[in-house]
């Protein structure tokens, strides 16, 4: 299996975030405890988050991440997938 990096660029406010933040807490929970999801957060510097994400192919990311709260509410107004070589650290091949 690949690594993804994936980023978000939200549209929404932060009260709106807040509202559908536990639902969106719970989705990404489901995925870290199968190991789909290997480590996620917030940007500090603008509003997005950072995901690192296991999967057989950009699409398959895609598709999974299209389940996000955040997404089916629209509040994602940008979304990269980028397939992510760690070389260091506990994902990388050295």
């Amino acid at each position: 299996m690949a690594i993804f990096a994936v980023t978000y660029a939200y549209s929404a406010s932060e009260v709106e975030l807040a509202e559908i933040r536990p639902t969106h807490r719970e989705f990404l929970t489901k995925l870290l405890e199968q190991q789909t999801l290997l480590a996620s957060g917030p940007m500090v510097d603008r509003p997005g988050a950072l995901l690192i994400v296991r999967a057989e192919s950009v699409e398959e990311v895609a598709e999974l991440l299209d389940q996000d709260p955040f997404d089916i509410a629209g509040f994602i107004g940008e979304r990269t997938i980028a397939e992510w070589n760690p070389i260091f650290g506990p994902w990388g091949a050295a």
